[in-house]
């Protein structure tokens, strides 16, 4: 079984089109492309009750990201700061990279 692909990775900046964070903007910390999720800056926030530990020794409520959807964010591109759909597009040394459907700019480094 291959492993799913996502349009978005780490580290891209994204924005919410979908749910309670609708227009939002943050930075992918992390994808799972197994699940179809991804974890975004600031983005779904939960309270979670945390014990205390050795590295923490104060207990409480903490607030972390919670994983939403990878099909409920859409990338912002670079060039035109704009939200925008990413198409591939294979380079003549034959590696292929994202590219801006809007302004036709490449988009991965």
């Amino acid at each position: 079984m291959s492993m799913p692909k996502l349009h978005v990775k780490a580290g891209d900046t994204v924005e919410v089109i979908a749910g309670k964070d609708r227009g939002k903007r943050g930075e992918i910390l992390k994808a799972f492309p197994r699940d179809n999720r991804v974890i975004v800056d600031g983005i779904n926030m939960v309270k979670k009750h945390q014990r205390p530990t050795r590295q923490m020794m104060q207990g409480g409520i903490v607030e972390q990201p919670a994983a939403i959807n990878a099909s409920n964010v859409l990338l912002v591109c670079r060039n035109c700061k704009d939200r925008t759909r990413t198409g591939i597009r294979v380079l003549a040394d034959g590696r292929k990279k994202r590219y801006c459907k809007k302004c036709e700019e490449i988009v991965d480094r």
